[in-house]
């Protein structure tokens, strides 16, 4: 079994804000990533599939096919757009780094077919990441 990531970029701004709480109690949670201007990121994406490579090819999968699955799925809607509000298959719930890992992860999984979706790793800072590799 090989293991393959392929690394895109995206820029984003969201709000950690739960509408079920007062300000108080929301900027005791989230602090300042509960402003209500909102904030941004330069995010990193990893997407790892996984596979037995092709006799033929030597490939699990086309890198290039893959990235432009990666970007019409995943990039073209997020990059530059406000996670809450703009994001469809971010509606509903909270743009914490965790939920964004998730929910990018049950979108490839619909369309990556020529190889097993391994992991969704969604960077948000230096500091910060997650990891998701489905239930």
């Amino acid at each position: 079994m090989v293991f393959l990531t392929r690394r895109e970029t995206f820029n984003a701004a969201h709000r950690l804000f739960n509408p079920n709480w007062d300000d108080e109690k929301n900027f005791e949670v989230f602090g300042v990533c509960a402003n209500k201007n909102y904030h941004g990121h330069n995010y990193e994406l990893f997407v790892t599939v996984k596979g037995n490579p092709n006799p033929e090819t030597g490939i699990i999968t086309n890198l290039k096919e893959l990235s432009t699955i990666i970007k019409k799925e995943i990039i073209d809607k997020i990059d530059h757009k406000n996670i809450d509000s703009d994001v469809d298959f971010m509606k509903g719930q909270l743009s914490t780094t965790e939920n964004l890992t998730m929910a990018i992860f049950n979108e490839l999984k619909k369309v990556i077919t020529d190889c097993e979706l391994h992991r969704v790793k969604v960077q948000e800072t230096e500091n910060n990441s997650a990891e998701y590799f489905g239930e």
